[in-house]
């Protein structure tokens, strides 16, 4: 595993819990509005060994209530069933953040039963996805790895950080269909700081009341249940 960053304590990364953040390095994914744009290099320097992260975890057991697996994207790592696997071996429920390209590997950690949690996150409708993600990702997992977290059995949530340029009211209704009867779906207003893109530093959001057209339009046609942060 290549841990680029430890959180010691969260409020917010894990719904009503108090959590340690892992964050891994590298990712798969270029979004240029990406607010994280150390963890996505290859390198190996600054790196937390995982022994140390074990060692912390077993030291917090009685003032932490759980553990986020975050990036970056986690299912990258060759290691990664094997490090949630030691987690889960101490008692904590895991939370694990992705982009949903690696549905197998999804699919493997629900299986052996070793999440509690998953968010997800949906950059776009499917026909706009290689051109919002910078990369040449293969739309089908996209879809593959909504299904399986709908059909999981485990809580999760759905979420798109919103660039206005990149996403128009249509392309909001193109993702009600492919997240429709969502449990949890977040609405992430863009903050245009520390982007991977410096361009994208200028970049805007929505507006109260556009976000509340849209949540409006989601929960009605959709049947998900939005919510904005």
């Amino acid at each position: 595993m290549l841990i680029r960053e430890l959180k010691k304590s969260s409020l917010i990364d894990y719904p009503e819990k108090i959590s340690a953040v892992i964050f891994t390095q590298r990712c798969n994914f270029r979004c240029h509005y990406c607010h994280n744009p150390d963890l996505l290099a290859l390198t190996s320097c600054f790196l937390i060994g995982e022994q140390d992260v074990m060692s912390f975890l077993q030291a917090r057991k009685e003032k932490l209530d759980a553990v986020v697996i975050s990036g970056g994207e986690p299912c990258v790592q060759k290691g990664l069933v094997e490090f949630i696997r030691k987690i889960k071996d101490m008692g904590f429920p895991v939370k694990l953040d992705t982009n949903g390209s690696f549905p197998n590997k999804l699919q493997e950690i629900i299986n052996l039963k070793l999440v509690d949690y998953i968010a997800m996150d949906i950059k776009a409708p499917l026909n706009k996805y290689k051109s919002i993600v910078n990369s040449d990702v293969n739309t089908d997992n996209i879809s593959k790895s909504i299904n399986i977290i709908k059909n999981s059995g485990i809580d999760y949530e759905f979420r798109t950080t919103v660039v206005k340029s990149q996403l128009s009211y249509d392309d909001f209704e193109e993702i009600g269909e492919m997240i429709c009867g969502a449990n949890k779906y977040f609405l992430q207003k863009f903050v245009p700081y520390k982007t991977l893109n410096k361009l994208y530093e200028i970049e805007e959001t929505y507006t109260d009341e556009e976000f509340a057209e849209i949540k409006f339009v989601l929960e009605k046609e959709f049947k998900a249940n939005c919510f904005i942060r």
